[in-house]
């Protein structure tokens, strides 16, 4: 979902003065489509984006209407953006502008045009100029509920309340929104690994086909079954389907040697090695255990944050605290001491049974976890039940 930075001038006075706003009028003549761009190269990309676009060849306009923009020149951009507090803004821009900007990255632009009489256009372009005003064109951003793409369908059903209808039909499979947000990405990829790290066991519940319109290519697929009420019939919402843009297929890819699964891979028959030799000599590598420690019980932290300290409605309930368990931190220079405390065997039999619930987790589907961290997830119970052994009482 690209982000522009540059308005046309003209929509810019206009859209900050409404008084000049209101006498803006749309003709007979105007076209109001919508646009769908499909995934690009980065990560943030990777979901596609939408927008308005209102072509009025009698008025001279040919205008974007965009969601999807925020102000990196906002203050405590990074806070705000990790709160989930940063305000995501309508603008404005020249369609020719728009386009340029997505051919260069070579995504592919597909544009619906609404089967709209007169008056539709009118309510429908009156709507997003007022929306476009000053005082009205922030929002508080959320991935998963009030996004660019979302944005789309709302303004439709608020500015053609009782006219345009949605039905069900388009969504042929059931999946939630987990599985909705890594149609894009590849499973065995970090930005899978970052993503299902990040987010909860909210995103791992059934979205219904409503909700699928998050994404932008759903708000595609939901147009073309929608309708649209003339008179005492109803018609199809969408007239005609165009290709401003056909993207040439981009194959490259990182390969497996440098994904999540591999490098974890690594780590984990590491671990294990570690593990072994220790066993042998009889012995323990306590920087090891103190290394797995910090860096688990860092990373449960800052899950914590993300699940309580933060608006982001899709990283509540997050059990990746099960394997990243956050008081592990805590007890990092207990466990790199030579003689730890008695106590410190039952909390590490305690991160055993929490490894087992995360088990139990990802096989009821309450969530699912990333599949670049099976490795890991074996290397740590495998090590965890050789310090239980290693700490017995009875070795001792």
């Amino acid at each position: 979902m690209k982000h522009p930075f540059i308005f046309l001038f003209l929509s810019f006075f206009i859209l900050n003065f409404s008084s000049e706003a209101q006498q803006l009028s749309i003709s007979d003549e105007a076209e109001i489509t919508i646009l769908t761009v499909g995934p690009g190269a980065n990560l943030y990309d990777k979901f596609g984006h939408s927008a308005f676009r209102i072509k009025d060849p009698l008025m001279l306009r040919d205008w974007v209407f965009n969601y999807g923009t925020y102000n990196f020149n906002t203050p405590n951009f990074y806070t705000k953006f990790a709160q989930g507090k940063l305000m995501y803004s309508l603008s404005v821009e020249e369609y020719d502008g728009f386009l340029n900007r997505y051919v260069q990255e070579n995504r592919w632009v597909r544009e619906q045009v609404l089967n709209l009489n007169y008056a539709q256009k009118k309510k429908l372009f009156d709507y997003l100029l007022n929306n476009a005003q000053p005082e009205n064109k922030d929002y508080k951003y959320d991935f998963c509920f009030d996004n660019c793409a979302t944005r789309i369908r709302d303004v439709l059903m608020a500015a053609l309340p009782d006219e345009v209808e949605y039905s069900n039909d388009y969504v042929k499979e059931k999946k939630t929104f987990r599985q909705l947000i890594q149609q894009n990405v590849a499973a065995n990829s970090w930005g899978s690994l970052g993503m299902d790290t990040a987010i909860g066991a909210v995103t791992d519940v059934e979205a219904t086909p409503w909700e699928h319109q998050f994404l932008p290519q759903y708000v595609y697929e939901a147009a073309k079954n929608a309708r649209i009420k003339r008179k005492n019939a109803y018609l199809p919402l969408v007239k005609e389907l165009r290709l401003p843009f056909q993207n040439k297929p981009d194959k490259s890819g990182s390969g497996f040697f440098m994904s999540p699964l591999f490098v974890f891979g690594l780590l984990g028959l590491l671990i294990i090695w570690i593990t072994y030799r220790d066993h042998k000599k009889q012995d323990r590598s306590r920087y090891l255990d103190a290394a797995i420690f910090f860096f688990t019980g860092l990373i449960g932290v800052f899950l914590l944050l993300l699940w309580f300290a933060t608006d982001h409605s899709a990283t509540a309930n997050n059990y990746n605290v099960l394997w990243a368990f956050p008081f592990s931190l805590l007890f990092t220079f207990t466990i790199a001491k030579k003689q730890p405390k008695k106590w410190l065997r039952k909390y590490i039999f305690f991160l055993i049974l929490l490894l087992a619930l995360l088990l139990l987790h990802s096989i009821t589907g309450v969530q699912q976890f990333a599949i670049g961290y099976i490795p890991l997830f074996v290397a740590l119970a495998v090590r965890y039940v050789y310090l239980v052994y290693f700490l017995s009482p009875k070795r001792v």
